[in-house]
């Protein structure tokens, strides 16, 4: 799933791509009987309702929080969307071949990606170009808010962001802390608690870290949780840095992947020999609450 390096990566982009764009046509082959009645574009009755509202507006801001795109239309409502684990936006010039009843990409280079074929969700623009949403799964959600305060209202149950000027290590443990007997792994990832963490980035935080991911919340001491908060920016900055992870489906809206994957230190290195100077331990693999987390059993404590 794409987590806060890779959402960011993507609303930045998109800001830069899209904004002043205007909506001339949405197009969707979501069609799930589990969302009838639900506001989410797999129910094609809400999704048709959606589009009347969102045609002619224009694109005002493409933003990021926690781990969905944002993008802000000048009649005051945003659009949400939230990429679950193998979505990703594109932004280019695609063709809807009527034969095959499939959205093919008319630039060049890497939009040619064989990852970047599952279009599922299209908004045209004025212009003659495109964001596509390529999903292979169909777990997705797209979805309409109305104003500011309900997108508040919406997001009310989530935590705050780890990047911003005022995010501590005290309120790093404040926030972990509401569940002392989580295991640290499992609370990192929790997005009531601290928003954008996931897998991934979770293993890369914990392993820099020098933490052990099965010890408890309350275990963990100050100074740890003054390392955590600073290997979390760093990391997370790191992978923003880097255009994302790939390793597996994630590509930017130029259909590019990222390169954080080349730099992992922890995460899928399942019998590889740890990377730690002077460290003789060898990457494991365990399922922590049906989640898989990648550690060094010697020098994470």
């Amino acid at each position: 799933m794409p987590e806060l390096p890779e959402v960011h990566t993507t609303a930045r982009m998109l800001n830069d791509m899209i904004r002043e764009k205007i909506i001339a046509d949405v197009w969707s082959d979501y069609n799930s009987p589990y969302y009838v009645g639900k506001e989410n574009i797999k129910d094609p009755k809400y999704f048709k309702k959606l589009k009347s509202k969102i045609l002619s507006k224009k694109i005002t801001r493409v933003w990021r929080r926690a781990k969905n795109v944002l993008i802000d239309i000048n009649s005051g409502e945003t659009l949400v969307i939230h990429m679950k684990m193998t979505g990703h936006l594109l932004c280019g010039v695609f063709e809807f071949d009527k034969k095959k009843k499939e959205w093919i990409a008319k630039t060049p280079g890497p939009m040619q990606d064989p990852f970047n074929r599952f279009i599922h969700f299209v908004i045209t623009f004025t212009d003659g170009t495109h964001l596509a949403f390529s999903d292979m799964r169909k777990f997705a959600t797209v979805t309409l808010v109305s104003s500011s305060r309900e997108l508040d209202k919406k997001f009310d149950t989530l935590g705050p962001e780890p990047l911003t000027d005022n995010f501590d290590w005290n309120v790093f443990k404040t926030r972990l802390r509401k569940r002392p007997n989580y295991k640290i792994k499992t609370a990192l990832m929790d997005q009531s608690l601290v928003v954008g963490i996931g897998n991934i980035y979770s293993d890369e935080i914990l392993w820099a870290s020098l933490i052990y991911p099965e010890r408890t919340v309350l275990s963990i001491s100050d100074s740890e949780y003054k390392l955590l908060s600073k290997n979390t920016r760093n990391i997370l900055t790191k992978g923003i840095d880097f255009g994302g992870d790939s390793m597996s489906d994630y590509r930017n809206p130029n259909g590019i992947p990222g390169e954080f994957q080349l730099h992992h230190n922890a995460y899928r290195r399942t019998n590889l020999s740890c990377k730690r100077r002077d460290c003789e331990g060898i990457i494991k693999r365990k399922v922590i609450n049906g989640r898989s987390a990648h550690f060094c059993p010697i020098c994470q404590k």
